[in-house]
């Protein structure tokens, strides 16, 4: 496959290192080896998202049904990896990931955040062998941290940031943070947090006979337009806040239906809400894995994520490929990026449900606004692909030397 812009005839050697298998970046890994001037290597801690491991967020046994290890090449750290489960900091320490990084002649070394202690010994290894290292995190400066943790940031941030040769932002937020951080402008490089954007496209353009089968499948009525949350239920994501906002609704007489797709710690709290509120046409699916979203994603109206304290949100690029309109808490770490307030969707303050059902009412009440939304989704989205993510790793593999590369 001829790659995106005739740059260098080398070919970068890049080692990431991931806890597990990860569905948003096996595909990317997957995507980069097919241009000239990539090879990736994922080195892997654990195969916990393969074999089938209790998820605490999702608070159930799950293993994804994409494949997850085609077209890239894959490294599990030794024989540990069929038991680890990745928690704390301490739960990968990997010591294998030293020999695998020393002696993959790589160019460089990405890593994702500082959460584990594998991070570090990686970090160890390839400075030691002349290896540059780029950080891809998510942080941004409106996540919550604690007080202590508030003071030792920057300085802590300042020297792990110092240590690496360049910081791979995915957004501008997360831009943002590096920057606030002490990371000069120019060794910051977009390579924003994107999904397969071609699969979520294709699978999500359904016709009206497999929408009415969808909504059937989940007992709500296929005349009614449909209100999606797609996430964990969990407190900082406010699953609540959908079913309030959708009983201030049909309060007005607005007719919707509300799809709840997830599990989670709330799961029983918010049935026993949407009972006790009395919102009709309210579906509870369970959880939903890789190869189904699609489907269900086209078979939605609008999308709601009221999370406070989220990084970044990739449903949010899933279901702007479904060409819906958005309806975003504001201090999603994705906003500043995906979301245009009244453009492709609305923004508030998270926590407000009568603000989120104010936003909702104006979707919900003009089907041509609706349309023209979800069409401005999927234009935007469009160019928040794979293809960017490639520019952005060459800018930063030839640094200083990148101010052409488009």
């Amino acid at each position: 496959m001829q790659q995106d812009t005739d740059v260098t005839a080398r070919t970068w050697r890049i080692a990431v290192l991931n806890p597990h298998p990860i569905q948003y970046f096996a595909p990317l890994y997957a995507y980069l080896n097919t241009l000239e001037d990539f090879e990736v290597t994922a080195l892997y801690c654990s195969d916990f998202s393969l074999r089938g491991a209790k998820d605490p967020g999702f608070g159930q046994t799950f293993r994804w049904d994409l494949d997850l290890l085609t077209g890239y090449k894959s490294v599990f750290l030794g024989d540990r990896a069929r038991t680890r489960v990745p928690a704390g900091f301490w739960s990968l320490i990997c010591p294998e990931v030293w020999r695998a990084v020393r002696t993959g002649a790589f160019d460089a070394l990405i890593l994702h955040g500082q959460n584990y202690a594998v991070n570090f010994v990686a970090l160890a290894a390839a400075k030691t062998a002349g290896i540059r290292v780029f950080m891809r995190g998510e942080t941004h400066l409106g996540l919550e941290r604690g007080r202590l943790k508030a003071i030792l940031r920057r300085p802590t941030m300042n020297l792990l940031y110092h240590l690496c040769d360049a910081c791979l932002a995915i957004g501008s937020a997360n831009s943002d943070f590096y920057r606030a951080m002490g990371v000069p402008t120019e060794k910051i490089f977009m390579v924003p947090y994107s999904v397969d954007n071609e699969r979520f496209i294709s699978q999500s353009k359904i016709n009206t006979e497999e929408r009415a089968q969808v909504l059937t499948s989940f007992g709500l009525p296929v005349n009614h337009p449909v209100i999606l949350y797609a996430s964990k239920f969990q407190r900082r994501k406010h699953p609540d806040d959908v079913l309030r906002a959708a009983g201030e609704l049909q309060k007005k007489g607005i007719p919707s239906s509300v799809l709840m797709v997830g599990s989670g710690e709330m799961e029983g709290e918010l049935k026993d809400l949407a009972r006790s509120q009395g919102i009709a046409n309210t579906a509870f699916t369970g959880f939903v894995n890789q190869s189904d979203l699609p489907k269900v994603y086209g078979a939605s109206d609008v999308f709601v994520l009221p999370s406070e304290n989220e990084p970044w949100g990739l449903v949010v690029n899933e279901v702007m490929c479904a060409g819906l309109p958005v309806v975003v808490a504001s201090e999603v770490g994705c906003v500043l990026d995906l979301v245009k307030d009244g453009d492709n969707g609305y923004t508030y303050p998270a926590g407000d449900y009568k603000a989120l059902a104010a936003s909702l009412e104006r979707i919900l009440e003009n089907p041509g606004l609706r349309v023209e939304m979800g069409l401005k989704s999927r234009e935007r989205i469009r160019g928040w692909s794979y293809r960017e993510c490639a520019i952005g790793l060459r800018r930063a593999l030839t640094y200083p030397n990148n101010l052409m590369l488009t």
